[in-house]
Order: C-alpha cells, then sequence, then structure tokens
C-alpha cells in the first residue's frame, strides 16, 4: 500500500469516526440536523482525497462525478440541447423522410425510398449519416475536418434538425429534464423561444435602423406584441403539460425529471438585418416582463458572423435602452465567443466589456477575455460586482478550438471572477454536464472543493426568483434566519418566502448526502486494509 493510500485510508477513517452520530440516527432532513463545521470538514477533506484518487483515471473520476450534485446550468440551449437520435427517432414517429441529401429531414409526403420508416436497423449507414450531420459527432472522431471547422460544422447542424424540432418542443423539453436530472442537476435556466414569437421575428422588415431611431421603432413595435405574447404564453402552457404528461409528473412513478426547477430565457438574434435583431430584442425584454417563467434575456447566434460584429455596439445600444424600459429584466449576455486567427485581433479588443457596459449580469463564453483592451479592469470589475461567466469547455474546443491553457478559465478564478460550467448544446455536441465537470478537473485542474464551489455559484449566480441563502453572496455565510441552523423555524419561513433560497437550500442536503454516500460505500473496504 502506497503512501497515498495510507492518507485517504486515515482521512476516511477520522471523517467516518466523525459522522458515525450522523449516519446512525436521524431521517429529517440533513439540514434539519446540520453537523458541526469540523465533522463537515473533515467529510469533505475525505471525500476531496477519494477524489483526487478518481482523477488519475477519466473513467473512474466520471463514475465518481456522475451522482455528485451540480446544481445549476445556466447556458443551455434547448435547440442543441438534444441528442440527435432523438430527433431521428421523432422523425420516424412523424413518417418525415431524409432529403436527397442525407443530412437532413422533411415532413411527408416524399419518396418511399427516402421514408425514414423504411430504414432497416439503428446502424444503417443512413441514420448514421443523419446523426453525424445532426451534431459534431463526426467532427469530434476526425471526420471532415480538412473541410470544415468546428464552428460552420456546430452552427449549420441548426438548420438540418430544424424541420422536426419546429414540431417537438414538449417532446424536447421533457427529454431535457431527463438528461437535467440523469446528471443530478437542481436547476437549468433554459435558452427557448416559442415558434409563435420566432416566426414573428423573421418576418420583420429589413429597413435601415440606427441607435436615434430605436425610441420611434420601440413604440411601434410595441404597438402590435399585446396579443402575441399571450399566444406565445398558451403555447408554452400546452408544452410545459405535455412534457409533464411524458414524464407522468403526475402520476405514482413520476420521471426524476420532473422534480428539476426549469426556467426560461428569451434570447434575441444578433445576425440578423438591424431592425429584425431589435425587433427580437423587444420581444425577448417583453415577454421576460409578461410571464415570469422567462427570468431573463440574452443574444445568440454566431458572434463572428459579419452582421454581428458589424453591428455589435449598435445591438449593445439596443440592449442598453430596452432596460430603461424593462429595467427589471435580467441579463446574460453571450459575449467573447471568438479567439485569436478566427477573426482579425481588432474585433478581440473589446466584447465583454461591452456588453458588461449594457448591464450584463452574466457573460457567457468570455473566451478572449486575454485579448480585450482592458481584460484586468474588466475582470476585477466583474470579480467586484458578481458578474458571473457562464464557461462551456466543450463547446469552446470544439467551435473555437480554444482548450486546456489556452481556455481563460483558470485566468477567471485567479481573478476572483464567479464561475459556472454549463453545457451550452450538449446534444449537438455530444457532452453532459457530468462531462464538463471531468474535463474541468482533468484539464483544467479543478479540485473537488472547487467543483463544488462552481456548482455552488451556479445556483448563486442563477436567475432564480427570490432572495439567496448566503448573505450578501458570501456563500457559505447563510443569511440571519437560517444563521443558527437550516432546521430552525425562522429559516423554515425564510425557505417557504424564496424560491432561490429553497434550491440553495436543497442543494445542501444533497451534496451532504452525496459525501456521506461516498465514505459509506469506501469505509467498509478501507477499514479492513
Amino acid at each position: 500500500m502506497g503512501r497515498g493510500a495510507s492518507t485517504i485510508i486515515r482521512t476516511l477513517q477520522a471523517a467516518f469516526r466523525c459522522l458515525i452520530p450522523i449516519l446512525a440516527g436521524s431521517t429529517m432532513p440533513v439540514w434539519a440536523t446540520e453537523p458541526p463545521a469540523a465533522p463537515a470538514k473533515a467529510r469533505e477533506d475525505a471525500v476531496a482525497a477519494m477524489f483526487d484518487e478518481a482523477a488519475k483515471s477519466p473513467l473512474t473520476l466520471r463514475m465518481f462525478l456522475r451522482t455528485m450534485p451540480k446544481g445549476g446550468d445556466l447556458h443551455n440551449h434547448l435547440g442543441g440541447a438534444i441528442y440527435a437520435e432523438d430527433f431521428i427517432a421523432w422523425a420516424r414517429e412523424a413518417d418525415f423522410c431524409r432529403t436527397a441529401d442525407g443530412l437532413s429531414v422533411e415532413p411527408p409526403p416524399c419518396p418511399a425510398d427516402r421514408s425514414l420508416k423504411r430504414i432497416k436497423g439503428q446502424e444503417s449507414n443512413e441514420l448514421a449519416r443523419l446523426t453525424d450531420s445532426f451534431s459534431t459527432r463526426g467532427y469530434q472522431q476526425g471526420v471532415g475536418r480538412n473541410e470544415v471547422s468546428g464552428n460552420t460544422q456546430f452552427f449549420q447542424t441548426f438548420s438540418r434538425f430544424g424541420p422536426i424540432g419546429t414540431i417537438s418542443s414538449a417532446k424536447m423539453l421533457a427529454a431535457e429534464r431527463r438528461m437535467a436530472a440523469a446528471d443530478h442537476l437542481s436547476y437549468v435556466e433554459l435558452d427557448h423561444d416559442t415558434s409563435t414569437l420566432s416566426a414573428y421575428i423573421f418576418t420583420g422588415p429589413d429597413v435601415p435602423l440606427s441607435e436615434k431611431d430605436l425610441p420611434t421603432r420601440f413604440d411601434e413595435e410595441m404597438r402590435s406584441l399585446a396579443p402575441l405574447l399571450g399566444r406565445a404564453s398558451a403555447e408554452l402552457d400546452r408544452d410545459e403539460a405535455a412534457a409533464r404528461k411524458e414524464l407522468a409528473c403526475d402520476g405514482i412513478r413520476p420521471d426524476p425529471g420532473c422534480a428539476v426547477t426549469v426556467h426560461y430565457l428569451f434570447q434575441g438574434f444578433r445576425a440578423l438585418p438591424p431592425s429584425q435583431v431589435f425587433r427580437s430584442l423587444i420581444l425577448a425584454f417583453a415577454m421576460a416582463d409578461h410571464d415570469p417563467r422567462y427570468v431573463g434575456i440574452n443574444i445568440v447566434q454566431p458572434e463572428d458572423h459579419v452582421v454581428a460584429l458589424r453591428d455589435y455596439d449598435l445591438h449593445m445600444a439596443m440592449i442598453r435602452f430596452l432596460a430603461t424600459k424593462f429595467p427589471k429584466i435580467h441579463r446574460t449576455l453571450h459575449a467573447g465567443e471568438l479567439t485569436f486567427g478566427e477573426v482579425p485581433p481588432a474585433e478581440l479588443r473589446g466584447h465583454i466589456a461591452k456588453a458588461i457596459a449594457a448591464g450584463a449580469e452574466r457573460i457567457g463564453h468570455g473566451v478572449d477575455i486575454a485579448y480585450e483592451d482592458d481584460a484586468r479592469g474588466t475582470m476585477a470589475l466583474m470579480a467586484r460586482k458578481g458578474i458571473a461567466v457562464e464557461i462551456n469547455l466543450t463547446s469552446n474546443d470544439v467551435i473555437l478550438g480554444v482548450k486546456g491553457d489556452q481556455h481563460p478559465l483558470s485566468l477567471y478564478r485567479k481573478m476572483g471572477v464567479p464561475v459556472a460550467l454549463s453545457t451550452d448544446d450538449q446534444g449537438v455536441l455530444r457532452t453532459d454536464m457530468t462531462n464538463e465537470y471531468v474535463r474541468a478537473a482533468r484539464e483544467q485542474g479543478l479540485g473537488y472543493a472547487d467543483l463544488k464551489s462552481v456548482a455552488r455559484a451556479s445556483l448563486e449566480y442563477s436567475f432564480i426568483p427570490g432572495a439567496s441563502l448566503w448573505n450578501e453572496r458570501r456563500i457559505g455565510d447563510s443569511v440571519a434566519p437560517c444563521a443558527a441552523s437550516f432546521g430552525a423555524p425562522t429559516c423554515t419561513r425564510f425557505l417557504a418566502t424564496s424560491e432561490k433560497a429553497r434550491i440553495e437550500a436543497e442543494f445542501e442536503e444533497k451534496i451532504v448526502a452525496f459525501e456521506q454516500a461516498q465514505l459509506s460505500r469506501r469505509m467498509p473496504a478501507m477499514i479492513t486494509k
């Protein structure tokens, strides 16, 4: 037995002695029987030692991390969250066909030899080709890398599975909840637009628009919005009800996905003519103001698109203007999803700083931070104001080719910027949250305590309604009603008033249970050695 193993055994034995009274007795919730600080520290240290041992092997580490509670996924696009195999299965159910080039699907009627129902066997070449076309699976294995960039392969998938995605919203919501539950997530902040409003956005006029035109155009757009917002909410009602039915949420054996809390972000689109971008952002703010299920807004589409680059300052002006009309609406903005060599250096000088100036409360991606003119100043501001960055390791690797020590995750952490790991488009990218945690550990050097902090931050910097469990965002320092114990009557009453604090307290319960389970599984074998 090596020296490292001896250390782990001693740590585990000490932790186990501290935990015996806790493990032996109560059936009350963990937060109602909160252990004193010393046992909690010993428990975390013991689990961290187990994590360090598991981290030597990616497969062992995945097994360890699979059941770890991971808080929230704050950067998750419903359209890209679904695996190609699900889209293909739904297309077959709907009697869709392959297109003539075999790269997409189309609704019936179509030639019989292209009917998806006629394809036999899940491993057929036709279905495999569709799977690669709907995702970056083949690209990640080296297929076609000499012909297409990861950026191109990623973004072209959406138009390919789009025909089936447009009629599968309820199935997509159910699938996302299942995946989140399997990853032991408590919360998902889902980028999702209804088809009612998406159709309206893309039929907008393509007319010139400058910053001085925004007030007039806003008034014109708002006059026609009211009935659209109601129809969009009704559409979401139907989709959520159908998803709950598929998951049997009201039955005697509900799917675990029913327990995952989901809120939405409405997306504006940055690669459209200015008038359509403004319409999309107006709808985003208005829908978040109209329907409480939408907790904020975002802006999406490729940041390196010629229109997105040309009009970046105008888009930020639009967001600043709309914030004056809807001051209570939260904003997370995709910014800095660029890298050196992908665009000219001049385009890397200030997107993140400009997004923060437009009121971003979180930054999505933030990959190009080191190339911005005042990178240190921007990160210092993010740390001071609590502007978190949503880190998407697999996405940044596949789309931008940024990974390892070229990724700014460690830079943000050194500067004190809050970080949250997220999946971005897990279906297209063939990832999940557990894989993002594995990558953070093995490629970025995060330890168990680091990942635990990231999971807590993902809830703290979410837009879940209500007051935080933590005092002035000092995670671990409970607010006054819960300072003595999560089980105190004052805390119980407080948690009943805040969805955010309740979910955070439930996470604390789950992480303690996870750590206790890790120790109880390992302890018998370790004690006998």
